[in-house]
């Protein structure tokens, strides 16, 4: 019962996850078209008009729109202000509350390595808290330095080198879905934050003094709109790591922290694209350049076939005879029409390993989860060396039946 009831609440925070994310991440690409697209003003009433800075007019859904854009702040505040902030809020907090349902609650399953040296539950936990809290107070720090301002290219090349020795520590502790999801708590905890404790209250300093009849300082505005910046940048990164649990050929890599690294900066080049393009400054090599560099990278870390082991070398034909108890007791626990290992309700991802049939028709993928470790998760069944040698050699030589 126990069980039934995580997994409705896994799929109803997920539900809750995706929807409040679209809406979040909809207002932050749009706000940032907007601000980017704003044009001095065209009309002739507009030009001569205290405090407009610039003018948009669009088309959407069969009717036209005009948008003003004021230096600071208006002479007087509208009677209807709206306000975008519960997007990121419910995001965060949807995203978090799945990983304490998958990973803090299942920690044993899928937060800790196996091995000798492997961590207990509440040790895991509180290093997972430690890296979460830790981003957002180093990089909250650097940018109350003059870096950002002084040094932006500098500024940047010292964030991401912090984010790489995070991704290279998380992918040494956690098995590696488990630090794959991390980098983007960390990256998606910074997102929510700056909203939080940056954009909001500067905007409610300019709003209140508005309110009590001062002039607003528009100055306090900056440092949200720079934050603001930096969360469009972090969106593509985000969003391929909310994903990247479907694509074991990523995290499942020797060097899965080096190929979420390069995957999160060719998605980010990307957004810089858009965000020159907005400005009307059209760089077309960018987008070939990402997409080269995402062809380049598909095949660095393409499936090069070797022996499965340095221990165990095997010479012979194997047929599924000779792997058919290894998959029984090691892969049916979990991949089966009902589970019988604790914690598993249903086959992850759907996947059947019970007959031959199912296992050939997921061969690929199951040649790269076992080769790569990936699977079983945390190795929870126990799968030795020898075990996963066999089921490599067998996969990798088209996983004949007799």
């Amino acid at each position: 019962m126990e069980s039934y009831i995580l997994d409705w609440l896994n799929l109803l925070l997920r539900w809750f996850h995706l929807i409040a994310g679209a809406a979040w991440i909809g207002a932050s690409f749009y706000f940032n078209w907007l601000n980017h697209s704003i044009r001095p003003p065209e009309d002739e009433g507009l030009e001569g008009m205290e405090g407009i800075k610039g003018q948009l007019f669009a088309v959407h859904g069969g009717a036209f729109y005009q948008v003003l854009k004021y230096k600071g702040a208006p002479a007087k505040l509208p009677k209807t202000l709206h306000w975008f902030m519960w997007e990121a809020y419910s995001t965060w907090l949807s995203g978090f509350g799945l990983v304490i349902v998958v990973y803090y609650w299942n920690a044993k399953l899928y937060l800790i390595k196996s091995g000798a040296n492997a961590l207990v539950p509440w040790q895991a936990i509180l290093i997972s808290l430690g890296f979460i809290v830790g981003g957002w107070l180093i990089y909250d720090f650097l940018c109350k330095t003059p870096l950002p301002k002084k040094s932006p290219v500098l500024f940047v090349t010292l964030g991401f080198a912090l984010i790489s020795v995070a991704a290279f520590a998380l992918s040494y502790i956690y098995p590696p879905r488990a630090s794959y999801i991390h980098v983007g708590v960390i990256l998606g905890t910074i997102m929510a934050a700056n909203v939080f404790f940056v954009i909001i209250p500067k905007q409610r300093v300019m709003v209140n003094a508005m309110i009590e009849g001062k002039e607003p300082d528009v100055t306090a505005g900056e440092a949200g709109a720079m934050r603001s910046l930096h969360n469009n940048y972090f969106t593509l990164p985000v969003l391929f790591i909310m994903i990247s649990n479907h694509f074991p050929m990523t995290y499942g890599h020797k060097f899965n922290w080096i190929v979420l690294l390069a995957i999160s900066v060719i998605g980010a080049g990307v957004r810089h694209y858009f965000n020159l393009k907005h400005k009307g400054h059209y760089n077309v090599w960018v987008l070939p350049v990402a997409a080269v560099a995402m062809f380049s990278l598909a095949f660095v870390i393409r499936p090069v076939p070797k022996a499965a082991s340095k221990t165990f070398v095997i010479k012979k034909k194997l047929a599924y005879g000779d792997v058919a108890s290894i998959i029984q007791k090691r892969c049916v626990p979990c991949h089966a029409s009902k589970p019988t290992y604790p914690g598993f309700t249903a086959p992850p991802q759907g996947s059947k390993f019970e007959a031959y049939q199912e296992i050939v028709k997921l061969r690929a993928k199951m040649l790269t989860n076992v080769k790569n470790s990936v699977m079983p998760p945390g190795n929870l069944t126990g799968l030795t060396d020898r075990e996963r040698a066999y089921l490599v050699h067998w996969l990798d030589h088209g996983a004949p039946e007799k």
